[in-house]
């Protein structure tokens, strides 16, 4: 039986906006100067995006946060030889709200910007492997 097309859209969408936010980092990164922090901000987003992606498509339910350890202990339950992957992507977390405000660190250096997208990336052409075709965007 095909799958519902509700739910396989629904799935593309969370890894849709993954990849939005994967190509927002990018530019972060490319602009002058590069706007480090955001970069941060997105290589998280896409990472949380994309264990929601992976978590939707196996009907497994999650709250709304930012918690990459969380999200990824849920993922590594449905995928477990994505577990190191995913335990290497759960410092993402972080970023959600470091840098973000006034008072907090000014922004991350461009080597830590440049590892988070490669995480982000890597994270979520691993989660995208695991989806039928008909579920990837």
């Amino acid at each position: 039986m095909p799958p519902d097309p509700e739910h396989v859209a629904e799935t593309r969408s969370w890894f849709m906006k993954a990849a939005r936010d994967l190509r927002a980092a990018e530019r972060d990164l490319a602009d002058a100067p590069p706007l480090l922090d955001h970069a941060v901000f997105n290589a998280q987003q896409a990472a949380e995006k994309s264990m929601k992606g992976l978590l939707t498509w196996h009907n497994r339910p999650f709250r709304k946060t930012h918690n990459l350890v969380e999200l990824g202990e849920a993922c590594a339950a449905v995928e477990p030889s994505l577990a190191d992957l995913l335990r290497r992507a759960a410092p993402l977390t972080e970023y959600a709200w470091r840098f973000r405000y006034p008072g907090e660190p000014e922004e991350p250096a461009r080597e830590e910007a440049e590892g988070a997208l490669r995480t982000a990336r890597e994270l979520n052409g691993a989660l995208l492997e695991q989806l039928p075709a008909d579920a990837k965007p």
